[in-house]
C-alpha cells in the first residue's frame, strides 16, 4: 500500500498528520514486508519521521507523527500522560438498550492466544471506555467511542464485553460477522494535542469512510 498525499490530514514544521487505511500496521511487523507499514511509507516523504503512537492494522483514522526528536519528546509525553484527547467512530451489531454508557473492565493480553485480550478483573490493567450511539440501524447502529485508557483492543474487547462486537472485527466477533464486511468498521475520527513549539491546542477530524 504505497504512500498516497491523500493521507495527509496537516502537515508544518514539527509534525505530520496522517488518515490512516485499515489493513496497513502503524510499525514493521515481525514478518511483514519492511515497508508495509505507516511509518516506512511516511518516511519515503520525510525521512526523518518519527511514529509517537499507534493505531491497530484494521483500525484506520488519526494518526500524529514527529518531524524531528524534540517534537518526538514533546508530543510522546502527552500521550504517556493521558494529557491528548481521541475518539473513534464504529459500526457494532445489535440494537442497545440504552443510548449511551460507560466499560469499566480491566484487561490483560490472553498469552496463549495472542495477540487476543482479555478481562481480568485480578491480574488486569485498567481500562475505560465512554461509548454513545449515533444513529441505530436495522441490526447494527454507528456509535461514538471515547478511550480512557488506551489500552490493547480496547475498544474492540469493550464492545464484544457489551453484547455488541464492531462490524467485520476479525479477533472478537463470531465468523458470520467477520465475513460479511470487508473490513474492520473503527476508525479513529477525532485526534487532540498541543502543538510541541507552540504550546497550542490542535484538534482534528477526519470522518470515517463507512460512517
Amino acid at each position: 500500500m504505497p504512500f498516497s498525499e491523500s493521507w495527509i490530514v496537516y502537515e508544518d514544521d514539527e509534525l505530520l498528520v496522517v488518515n490512516k487505511p485499515s489493513g496497513l500496521l502503524s510499525v514493521p511487523g515481525r514478518e511483514a514486508d519492511p515497508l508495509a507499514n505507516l511509518v516506512a511509507q511516511v518516511q519515503t516523504r520525510v525521512p526523518k519521521a518519527l511514529i509517537v503512537h499507534r493505531l491497530d492494522m484494521d483500525t484506520s483514522g488519526l494518526m500524529v507523527l514527529a518531524k524531528n526528536p524534540e517534537s518526538h519528546r514533546h508530543l510522546s509525553k502527552q500521550f504517556e500522560q493521558r494529557e491528548t484527547s481521541k475518539q473513534y467512530q464504529a459500526m457494532c451489531f445489535g440494537r442497545p438498550s440504552m443510548s449511551k454508557g460507560s466499560v469499566c473492565q480491566p484487561m490483560r493480553c490472553d498469552w496463549e492466544n495472542r495477540p487476543l485480550q482479555m478481562i481480568d478483573f485480578k491480574l488486569g490493567k485498567y481500562a475505560h471506555t465512554l461509548w454513545q450511539v449515533e444513529e441505530q440501524l436495522d441490526n447494527h447502529f454507528k456509535v461514538l467511542l471515547t478511550p480512557i485508557t488506551g489500552r490493547s483492543h480496547q475498544l474492540r474487547l469493550h464492545m464484544k464485553q457489551l453484547g455488541h462486537p464492531i462490524l467485520g472485527d476479525n479477533l472478537y466477533a463470531d465468523l458470520p460477522n467477520q465475513l460479511a464486511f470487508p473490513r474492520l468498521y473503527l476508525h479513529a475520527f477525532r485526534l487532540g494535542f498541543r502543538h510541541p513549539t507552540t504550546e497550542k491546542q490542535m484538534v482534528f477530524e477526519q470522518t470515517a469512510d463507512f460512517w
